[in-house]
């Protein structure tokens, strides 16, 4: 064959190959082009209706799999987000009912007296003192109710300070000691004599442990015990705040710090629960950099358990 001929039949060649080269990548052009039209169809009938799809492709183009994995992440978290504001929504709802039902009872109380004080005009000690009673159980909730608020938008402020956790176990279970003594609680500190210090916030640490203590008395109180202790490793300090009562069952152990999460069964006459004081307690731990966890053998032992980070010197 000669040299022309060659040349010839090699530019045929080149020719038949760049043609196959052109109309494969016109026909995979295409293919693409197909499959995001459908990815973005999809994609807006999920957004318009609100539906909880994913988007399926079917293609062994890598990168359209992994842009419709990458859509897919997006998604999930979009529906956990949902998730999430349809159960913070509920649970608000939930709040304000029995709050609204928490606050009308003592109302209702001391409007009651109120009226029997304006029908007979002159008061009694023991009418004066309900009243009183009631007015505090109701400044107490607004309390708890603003205290969670703040907590939870972020807006309280704590300043923090080197303070000893020993002295405050000691001093929050002091606080209680007339309604324990005439409970006939046993109780039990294991706190050391020796200080032992946290960088924190000495009235967060003082509303935590006042909070479980309430817990123990008003839910645990046919156990008759308190038990209060605080152990140590390198990094963490660890209190355990323990009753010997009913205790949680395990089907309620991850609620028990839910907001208006109550035992109403269990509640204690002498200290009334709206079910915020173990959602505050954990709330002001975390702000803390700590943490509660609970541990619960009904009958034999439950121990709330409040960690914080030890302060290194």
């Amino acid at each position: 064959m000669s040299e022309p001929a060659i040349i010839f039949f090699l530019l045929i060649i080149i020719v038949l190959l760049s043609g196959i080269v052109l109309y494969q990548r016109f026909l995979f052009g295409n293919g693409i082009q197909t499959e995001l039209h459908k990815i973005s169809g999809k994609l807006k009938e999920i957004t318009d209706t609100n539906s909880d799809e994913m988007i399926m492709v079917f293609t062994e183009n890598k990168e359209l799999m992994e842009l419709a994995a990458q859509i897919n992440r997006l998604l999930e978290n979009h529906l956990k987000v949902k998730a999430d504001y349809r159960h913070a929504e509920i649970s608000s709802r939930k709040m304000l009912s029995n709050i609204s039902h928490d606050i009308k009872t003592p109302m209702t109380v001391i409007l009651g007296y109120l009226e029997i004080m304006r029908i007979n005009g002159t008061p009694t000690n023991e009418m004066l003192e309900k009243i009183d009673q009631k007015a505090k159980n109701v400044m107490e909730l607004i309390n708890q109710f603003f205290t969670l608020a703040k907590l939870e938008s972020g807006d309280m402020d704590m300043a923090l300070s080197k303070i000893d956790v020993c002295e405050i176990c000691r001093e929050s279970v002091l606080d209680f000691y007339d309604i324990l003594t005439s409970d006939d609680f046993e109780v039990t500190i294991d706190v050391p004599k020796t200080a032992v210090y946290i960088y924190g916030n000495e009235n967060a640490v003082q509303r935590i442990l006042s909070n479980l203590i309430s817990n123990v008395i008003r839910y645990g109180s046919d156990g008759k015990y308190l038990g209060v202790s605080l152990r140590t490793n390198e990094n963490t300090v660890y209190i355990d705040v323990s009753d010997k009562g009913k205790g949680i069952d395990k089907h309620f152990a991850n609620n028990v710090f839910d907001r208006l999460f109550t035992m109403e069964d269990s509640r204690n006459r002498n200290i009334q629960g709206n079910g915020l004081g173990l959602t505050i307690a954990r709330d002001l731990a975390l702000q803390l950099g700590g943490d509660i966890t609970l541990d619960s053998t009904p009958y034999v032992k439950t121990t709330f358990t409040l960690m914080l980070k030890k302060m290194s010197y």
